[in-house]
């Protein structure tokens, strides 16, 4: 055995310890895939942020090995606008959605969403078997990359090209579904692939949502404690949305109608911009800093709707939007209900996706009809 495979083994050993620590791996599968599995393999070229900073990391440099087996997200691929579009996820994330996976049964296969590098992909064929994985991406040039880097794991699973958003019928139906990328909904195709008494994971806004089959291919469950943005899908290959750096000026300088408000918390904050993102799942979030104060903004392109958010110091807030619709009116009852609730964490929200694909949120008696 080389320096190097001992080194990615001491360092792999040390990462599936914290993970344990914190939590995120809890059953023996999974403790046992995430000890097997070399990231490194996966990722012999990456970025990871470094304070305000990407770095690059390339196969034999010197702490290539230590930032692999760091618990952050690292980058593989961007788009022209320099957004990352594919990665090797938080390894506790994806600890997290892979103990919340329960398979129908122990012999239907289970769809991977967002192959990217092929790690999520390898840690699921550890567990369940390459026969009983099938995983999908949008872009062929990923799903080239990914194979050969299973290839040289040992790992063999079914991959497929194509948009994610409508699941892989050609291998359903699926005893569960994890989907390592970020949407706004659960489509139809999802509920309709995954057998009753599977469940579907995901990453739907900014939560991370473990959702049990039932009935008429309804879909019911909570969130999952931990909070997490994921990459949004890409419906194909060249997708590149604009980034928000691209509303900025023209928020920052618009005039509308203006009025005092009162803010029951933050709207910065992570359990604001939570259910935010629930019910605005295509307006852009982003923050400000104007005479060195900062603004929370919200830009939602297709209506051309805005809005500006400027706290003042006693619990109020300057409201400035403008657009037909008033954008942060539209998520402003969530978050005082949640503020009302004392606060509580992400997993006290349950979600409903019913047979005709409407979304209902929960807290305790309290419901919400999700905007298509």
């Amino acid at each position: 055995m080389t320096a190097t495979a001992i080194r990615s083994g001491i360092l792999r050993r040390r990462l599936v310890q914290q993970l344990t620590r914190d939590g995120a791996l809890r059953s023996r599968y999974w403790h046992e895939a995430f000890s097997a599995v070399p990231r490194e393999l996966f990722v012999p070229r990456f970025t990871r942020r470094e304070g305000s900073d990407l770095v690059t990391y390339r196969a034999g440099d010197p702490d290539y090995l230590a930032a692999v087996y760091s618990d952050v997200s690292l980058n593989t691929r961007y788009d022209i606008h320099g957004t990352a579009v594919s990665s090797s996820s938080q390894p506790s994330m994806m600890a997290r959605m892979c103990e919340a996976l329960a398979p129908a049964g122990d012999r239907l296969p289970v769809l991977d969403l967002g192959t990217g590098p092929g790690y999520n992909a390898a840690l699921l064929c550890h567990r369940y078997g390459s026969d009983r994985v099938v995983s999908r991406d949008v872009d062929p040039n990923i799903v080239t990359d990914a194979a050969k880097h299973l290839a040289e794991a040992g790992y063999s699973p079914t991959l497929t090209l194509g948009n994610g958003a409508e699941g892989c019928p050609g291998n359903a139906p699926y005893g569960a579904l994890i989907a390592t990328y970020g949407t706004g909904r659960i489509p139809d195709a999802w509920r309709h692939q995954v057998a009753r008494g599977g469940n579907i994971v995901a990453n739907i806004g900014n939560g991370l949502v473990a959702l049990t089959i039932g009935d008429h291919r309804s879909a019911t469950g909570h969130f999952l404690p931990s909070l997490a943005a994921f990459m949004r899908a890409r419906p194909t290959a060249d997708a590149a949305p604009a980034p928000a750096r691209t509303y900025a000026g023209t928020v920052a300088t618009a005039t509308g109608h203006m009025q005092e408000i009162e803010l029951s918390a933050a709207p910065g904050e992570d359990m604001p911009q939570f259910l935010g993102s629930l019910v605005h799942p295509d307006v852009v979030d982003f923050s400000l800093l104007l005479d060195g104060q900062s603004v929370h903004c919200l830009a939602h392109p297709r209506s051309r709707s805005w809005a500006r958010i400027t706290p003042g110091p006693d619990g109020t807030a300057r409201l400035d939007h403008g657009g037909p619709r008033n954008l942060w009116a539209e998520r402003a009852p969530l978050i005082s209900r949640w503020a009302a609730a004392d606060q509580p964490n992400a997993d006290a929200y349950s979600l409903t996706v019913y047979p005709t694909g409407q979304h209902e949120l929960r807290l305790g008696d309290s419901f919400w009809s999700l905007p298509e």
